[in-house]
């Protein structure tokens, strides 16, 4: 099957001012209308990638086509009716309510002669509806908890209305239900409106789960990409994360299921005359 892609890079070499380049001669497309997930240890370069994505950070070298179009050479307010970005622990003005840093997201399409409308109004509301803050809209942004913030912030990112959402760890500071509920959002988005949707997650089950594909990256560089049941194997995680784990079919959705080992259940195996079996752990 042939995929569009919108969205894509060249060659890209990635680095922070003063700093040792991070990602290197990296190549990806992102297949219009999936769920891509960036996935990998830390200070592999997947958060630098998703800024240089959204046009943040400048390459070095290489480029960043969008549409066609090298993403540099067009106007800031075009990308951000095409393109949305939730960053990675993003700020917010002192005292401003939820309601008004969803309203935020609007900003792209607001001009001279176009001010608040009555479609502004109504993206808004269904952005607070998705993300089930509704109720908090008038509660100051500085005195939500850590996962009401979070779904503030993803509910601007809808605000915006962009064909691409790209999401920097979107489940950070949520429990374990409203991490099923978001991703389970961007699924619905993009299954019954079309998203393309690239984000950062760091639980490889939740990735398997949810994405179409998986780009698994090490030291700056993509070391396999493709479906979860092409990526996500023992040797995967063993040469990208440096552990050791059982690979088995999830049993409600039969994606990947990764079963860490660690280094007490080895022990432990070993204590008690087990030996590895194929990447698992059996019965000698």
């Amino acid at each position: 099957m042939t995929f569009v892609s919108r969205l894509h890079t060249e060659s890209l070499d990635l680095g922070y001012k003063g700093t040792d380049l991070i990602v290197s001669d990296l190549s990806l497309q992102i297949h219009s209308g999936q769920i891509t997930v960036l996935c990998g240890p830390n200070a592999c370069g997947k958060s630098t990638l998703l800024r240089a994505l959204a046009r943040l950070l400048e390459p070095r070298r290489g480029v960043v086509h969008l549409d066609g179009q090298k993403i540099a050479t067009l106007p800031t307010k075009e990308v951000a009716t095409r393109l949305g970005l939730l960053p990675q622990s993003p700020s917010a003005p002192d005292g401003i309510t939820l309601e008004d840093l969803v309203a935020r997201g609007r900003f792209p399409y607001q001009r001279f002669f176009r001010q608040w409308s009555e479609e502004d109004e109504a993206a808004v509301e269904s952005a607070l509806a998705m993300t089930n803050t509704t109720a908090l809209r008038h509660r100051p942004v500085d005195e939500l908890s850590g996962g009401q913030r979070q779904r503030a912030w993803i509910a601007m990112a809808l605000a915006q209305e962009t064909d691409i959402l790209l999401l920097d760890e979107p489940t950070t500071y949520l429990d374990l239900a409203h991490r099923v509920d978001v991703l389970d959002l961007l699924a619905e988005l993009n299954e019954t409106r079309s998203r393309t949707i690239v984000m950062v997650l760091h639980e490889l089950n939740e990735a398997c789960r949810y994405a179409h594909r998986i780009v698994a990256m090490r030291d700056g560089r993509i070391h396999a990409e493709g479906s979860p049941s092409e990526v996500v194997t023992a040797e995967l995680v063993r040469a990208v994360f440096d552990l050791e784990a059982v690979i088995v079919p999830d049993p409600i959705t039969s994606t990947p299921l990764v079963i860490p080992e660690g280094r007490r259940l080895r022990r432990s195996a070993g204590r008690h005359g087990l030996q590895d079996v194929e990447g698992g752990v059996a019965g000698a």
